[in-house]
C-alpha cells in the first residue's frame, strides 16, 4: 500500500500529459486498501480513478485493455499512451466495497451502471445478492440464473435460489448445456450431473421445511464424498435446527476433525455446546475462533453464547457485534432473541425474531415469536405464529407441538393442547419436548400416575437432564418425595448446571421439613376464540 502511494504521487507521472498511468496507478493503491479492509479509502481512490479515466482521448480510450495488472502491460512504448484499467471492472470494485460496508443501495447503483452483457461470473453473483438484499426476488433469481449458466458448482448461487423458492428442476435446467469439443455437454458426465442434483435437491428441501428429506440427501451424498466439511456442516446445522443435537455436535465434531480451521456454522456448535452445559469445549472453541479469524460473526455470536451464563449484557453486546458485521446473519438475531427473552424483554425480542424471520425463517424463529407472545400474554399473535409454523412444515412434530403449547397456556384450551401433542407423538415417537409436555398437562390436570408412565418409557432411550427434572417434579407432586430426589440427582449428574434442578431440590428441601411450596397460579384470562382457525388446525391435524 505504501508503494501505491509513491506511484500515484510520482511527479514522473504527469496527470495531464499521462492520465492512463494515473489511472492505472490509482486503481492498484485502490486494490491495495480493499485488501487492507479500508474500503471508503479504496472508494475514494477508485472513483479518482475513474476520473483520470474520462479525460484519455477518445482514440485511446476505444483501445483500451481490460488488465490491471502492471506484469500484463504490452512492452511496446505505444502501449503507454492507452488505459490499462477497465471501467466496469472498477465499478465492481466500487461496488464490492460498498458492500462490505453494508451500503447496498451505492453498490446497486455502481453494479447497474455496468452494462449486462458486460456483466462476469464474480459481477453476477455480487448483483444477485444485491438484489436479495432489497427484495427484489425476481432480479435477484435472474442474476443467480446467469452464474449457473456460466458454471453449475456456484453453491452460493445453488442455495440462494433454493431458499428464494426455485424449484430443483429449474435450477438444473439452468445448468451449461454446450457441447465442448468431444461433441459431449460439459455437464453430461452421468457422475457429476447425479451428485449435483442431489445437491439441488437436497438444498430446495431444506429450504421448503423437509428437514428429513434434506438429511437423507445430504447423507447419499456424504457416501460419495467423505468427509466432505461442507456436507457435514449442512447435515450438522439441520440437525441443530430439529433438535437432533447430539447427532449435530457429532457432525460439527468431524467437520473440525478434518478442517480445524473452518467458522462456518461454529456459532451453531456452540449453541450446542452451551445447551449440553459442555463449558470446556465451548471455552476452547471460542479461544480457537478468535485465533482464527477474529472479524467474522459466526466468533462473536459464539462470543454472546459463552457469555450469557455469567454476563448477559456482554453477551447482547457481543451478538450486536456479529448484525454490524453481517446484518444478514440470522442465527445473530435468533441468539440475541433468545438472549432479550431471557432478560425479560419479551417486546425486543419480538424485533429480533422477526429479524430472523425477514431474512429465513425457520422453526427456531417460529419457536421465539410464539414463546415472546406468550411472555407478552398475547395468545391470538402466538397463535397465528405456530400456526403459521404448522402450515409451512406440515410433517414436523415440533410445529406440532409449538400449537399445543399455545392452547396449553390457558386452562380452556388444554384439551386441544393434549390431541397436538398427542399427534406430535404419533408423527415423531421419539420427541421428547413432546412428551414432557403431555406429562405437564397430565400433571395439571391430576394425571400424575399417566404422566409417571409415558415419562419412564423414555428412560431407557434417553439419558436426559430434563426428563429426570419433570419425573422428579411428578413424584414431589404426588408426595413421593424419595423417588424424587433420586431424579433431581441424576438430572445434576448429567447436568450440574441444570438451574431447575438445582431450584426442584430447594422445593423438595421445603416439602421434606413439611412446609408446601407456592402452587403456581393459574391465568385463564386469555383464552383465545378462535373458529375459523380451529376449523384449519383439525384439518391439518
Amino acid at each position: 500500500m505504501g508503494a501505491g502511494c509513491f506511484l500515484v504521487t510520482s511527479s514522473s507521472i504527469n496527470a495531464e500529459t499521462s492520465p492512463h498511468l494515473k489511472a492505472e496507478n490509482l486503481v492498484l493503491l485502490g486494490d491495495a486498501l480493499f485488501r487492507e479492509r479500508e474500503y471508503r479509502r479504496a472508494i475514494h481512490t477508485y472513483k479518482q480513478a475513474l476520473q483520470y479515466h474520462k479525460i484519455i482521448p477518445k482514440q485511446n480510450a476505444a483501445t483500451s485493455r481490460s488488465s490491471l495488472s502492471v506484469s500484463n502491460r504490452s512492452s511496446s512504448p505505444s502501449s503507454f499512451s492507452v488505459s490499462a484499467i477497465n471501467e466496469n471492472e472498477v465499478k465492481f470494485k466500487i461496488a464490492s466495497c460498498h458492500s462490505a460496508l453494508n451500503e447496498n443501495k451505492p453498490a446497486l447503483v455502481e453494479m447497474e451502471g455496468i452494462p449486462t452483457k458486460a456483466r462476469t461470473m464474480e459481477m453476477n453473483l455480487l448483483m444477485g445478492k444485491l438484489y436479495r438484499v432489497s427484495k427484489y426476488n425476481r432480479g435477484s433469481i435472474s442474476c443467480y440464473r446467469e452464474c449457473l449458466r456460466s458454471c453449475p458448482y456456484i453453491m452460493e448461487a445453488i442455495i440462494a435460489l433454493a431458499e428464494l423458492g426455485v424449484a430443483a428442476k429449474d435450477i438444473i435446467s439452468w445448468f451449461p448445456q454446450t457441447p465442448n469439443r468431444s461433441g459431449r455437454p460439459p455437464f453430461d458426465h452421468f457422475d457429476t450431473s447425479r451428485w449435483l442434483q442431489r445437491y439441488v435437491e437436497a438444498q430446495c428441501c431444506i429450504a421448503s421445511y423437509d428437514y428429513k428429506g434434506g438429511l437423507e440427501l445430504f447423507t447419499e451424498l456424504l457416501q460419495r464424498f467423505p468427509n466432505n466439511v461442507h456436507i457435514l456442516l449442512e447435515i450438522a446445522k439441520v440437525e441443530a435446527i430439529i433438535g437432533k443435537n447430539d447427532d449435530a455436535v457429532m457432525n460439527f465434531e468431524k467437520a473440525r476433525l478434518v478442517d480445524p480451521y473452518v467458522i462456518t456454522y461454529m456459532d451453531e456448535y456452540a449453541m450446542l455446546l452451551k445447551i449440553k452445559s459442555d463449558h470446556l469445549k465451548l471455552n476452547k472453541l471460542v479461544h480457537d475462533l478468535l485465533s482464527i479469524n477474529p472479524t467474522r460473526p459466526e466468533v462473536f455470536v459464539a462470543l454472546s453464547v459463552l457469555y450469557e451464563r455469567k454476563d448477559e449484557r456482554a453477551a447482547l453486546s457481543n451478538v450486536e457485534k456479529s448484525l454490524r458485521i453481517d446484518e444478514r446473519h440470522v442465527l445473530g438475531y435468533i441468539v440475541k432473541g433468545n438472549l432479550l427473552l431471557s432478560m425479560n424483554r419479551p417486546e425486543s425480542a419480538v424485533i429480533a425474531f422477526r429479524g430472523a424471520q425477514d431474512l429465513r425463517p425457520d422453526l427456531r424463529s417460529y419457536q421465539g415469536l410464539v414463546r415472546s407472545y406468550l411472555a407478552l400474554s398475547k395468545i391470538k399473535e402466538a397463535l397465528y405464529f405456530a400456526r403459521e409454523a404448522m402450515k409451512a412444515m406440515p410433517h414436523s412434530a415440533k410445529a406440532l407441538k409449538l400449537v399445543g403449547d399455545v392452547h396449553a397456556s390457558n386452562s380452556g384450551g388444554r384439551e386441544k393442547a393434549k390431541k397436538f401433542y398427542e399427534s406430535a407423538l404419533r408423527l415423531e415417537p421419539g420427541y421428547l419436548g413432546a412428551a414432557l409436555a403431555l406429562a405437564e398437562l397430565h400433571v395439571i390436570e391430576g394425571r400424575n400416575g399417566d404422566a409417571v408412565s409415558l415419562l419412564e418409557r423414555y428412560l431407557k432411550d434417553w439419558a436426559d437432564d430434563s426428563l429426570h427434572v419433570k419425573l422428579a417434579q411428578v413424584f414431589a407432586a404426588t408426595n413421593m418425595l424419595q423417588e424424587s430426589l433420586t431424579h433431581y440427582q441424576a438430572a445434576l449428574r448429567i447436568n450440574p448446571q441444570n438451574e431447575a434442578a438445582k431450584k426442584g431440590l430447594e422445593r423438595l428441601e421445603k416439602q421434606m421439613k413439611g412446609v408446601d411450596p407456592d402452587a403456581p397460579e393459574e391465568d385463564d384470562e386469555n383464552e383465545v376464540d378462535d373458529a375459523d382457525g380451529d376449523a384449519e388446525e383439525t384439518e391439518l391435524l
